[in-house]
């Protein structure tokens, strides 16, 4: 039962036993008026108990509903660690997909092998994260200079950002393409470059999840 109607049912009752006091002495007031006065009570009583009941179950089911959706999530980001390598970090506020999505040396053409791991990252995305910003970041080895390759490491998110919103269904707005270059403090093996197969771990995307308000994001780092 809410405060208002609580205060009036209170006052409600002051007033009923004022009245059976006076009637007690004065003998003026009717049982009947008395009775109906008690019944209106009673059922004023019983319906605010079930609204309150009411809105019990639906905060209980909403509560149940969210649980299971933490649920799911803690599941599908395990499967995809597993299966895919994928570490996954919490920086800002925002969630950060270190995915194996690797490059040939001075390519930023998009690997057959690397889609299938975008393909479930973006699935995770639409289920999870309806309406975030995803900001890929590219990045390449030290070989070259430090302009061509922020030129390259843009080229290599562009192409990962055209292929979201080709094949995942991603909308223009809520996809974001920046190169960080062969920025030494981000490199997964420090001074590892090609040609060939050498340097290719620093040869990467890496994928950025900025949302807003969304209660699941700590389940991300809960395993």
């Amino acid at each position: 039962m809410c405060a208002r109607e609580a205060r009036r049912t209170a006052t409600r009752l002051g007033v009923l036993a004022i009245v059976a006091g006076l009637a007690g002495c004065a003998a003026k007031v009717k049982q009947d008026d008395f009775n109906s006065e008690i019944a209106k009570l009673r059922q004023e009583m019983q319906s605010g108990d079930q609204a309150v009941a009411s809105r019990l179950d639906s905060t209980n089911q909403a509560v149940a509903q969210q649980t299971a959706r933490i649920d799911a999530l803690e599941q599908e980001l395990q499967a995809f660690r597993s299966e895919y390598t994928v570490s996954i970090e919490k920086v800002r506020g925002m969630l950060k997909f270190n995915v194996p999505v690797h490059f040939d040396f001075a390519s930023s053409e998009l690997r057959e092998g690397d889609r299938p791991v975008l393909d479930r990252f973006a699935a995770v995305v639409t289920e999870y994260y309806p309406g975030a910003l995803v900001t890929v970041e590219g990045f390449t080895d030290p070989s070259g200079s430090a302009a061509y390759n922020l030129q390259l490491g843009r080229r290599r998110a562009e192409a990962v950002t055209e292929y979201l919103a080709t094949a995942g269904g991603f909308g223009a707005d809520h996809l974001k393409a920046v190169s960080y270059g062969e920025v030494r403090n981000r490199q997964v093996v420090p001074g590892a470059e090609g040609p060939g197969e050498q340097g290719i771990e620093n040869r990467r995307v890496a994928l950025v999840i900025d949302h807003a308000a969304v209660a699941t994001d700590e389940v991300a780092l809960s395993r």
